[in-house]
């Protein structure tokens, strides 16, 4: 075994790729040096320069496209909400556990929501919780994606790119927690009550009230666990 295969070289470029875009001051969407100008510079080949950029592409560190030399990525929520699902899946976290973490970021969302949200912002967000009571009777798939927008709006809202990062990256998630939770509020009545507190957290956010923002949001989370307690999630 040569020495650039050995176990462990691949990740070592990694390091010396992600130094250089420090290093260097490289921005979103700066382009990284060619493979072989990385590969002399290394003393490797290009063959583990190529397997350490496709690495980074994969934790959404760099981008990389046939015929172009890799650029530098932007921050993306895909890399962590695959993580999150595979997390899930494989058991090591539980929903509850998620949903712990996903109360404690979108409580201080609203929050920050109420006191920096556009015009724009408050306008979508009051569109999005209407639609979500308009469609009580119709495809509860159109809801979900409706609550799933309101809540990436929220986090986009707050004005912080890392709660909007990291409640986006809940989307997945999500949708499994909802279709549950939807289930577990078997009455109309239950389910519209539900809707309803979304529109209230809208208004709020809408009003300026980061107090009541928060409070809604709080009785929201509440609910929300709460309903997969009685589907049997714990």
């Amino acid at each position: 075994m040569t020495d650039e295969k050995k176990p462990g070289r691949v990740d070592q470029v990694m390091q010396d790729l992600r130094r250089m875009i420090r290093d260097e001051g490289l921005k979103v969407g700066d382009a990284m040096p060619a493979e072989q100008t990385i590969a002399s510079g290394l003393g490797v080949s290009r063959n583990v320069v190529r397997e350490a950029m496709r690495a980074l592409a994969a934790l959404g560190v760099v981008e990389v496209g046939n015929g172009r030399r890799a650029r530098v990525a932007g921050v993306s929520p895909t890399a962590m909400a695959t993580l999150l699902d595979h997390a899930a899946y494989t058991g090591e976290l539980t929903l509850q556990q998620m949903m712990d973490v996903r109360r404690t970021l979108e409580i201080r969302a609203a929050a920050l929501a109420a006191l920096r949200r556009s015009e724009a912002q408050a306008r979508r967000m009051t569109e999005i919780a209407d639609a979500m009571l308009a469609g009580i009777d119709g495809d509860p798939d159109e809801i979900r994606e409706l609550d799933v927008a309101l809540h990436t709006e929220i986090g986009a809202a707050s004005g912080n790119a890392l709660f909007a990062l990291l409640i986006e990256s809940y989307g997945a998630i999500t949708r499994r927690i909802w279709e549950i939770g939807w289930q577990a509020r078997a009455s109309r009545e239950n389910r519209l009550e539900n809707l309803h507190c979304h529109a209230r957290l809208a208004a709020a956010i809408a009003a300026r009230d980061s107090v009541q923002a928060e409070h809604v949001m709080t009785e929201h989370f509440d609910s929300a666990i709460a309903a997969l307690v009685r589907a049997g999630v714990t």
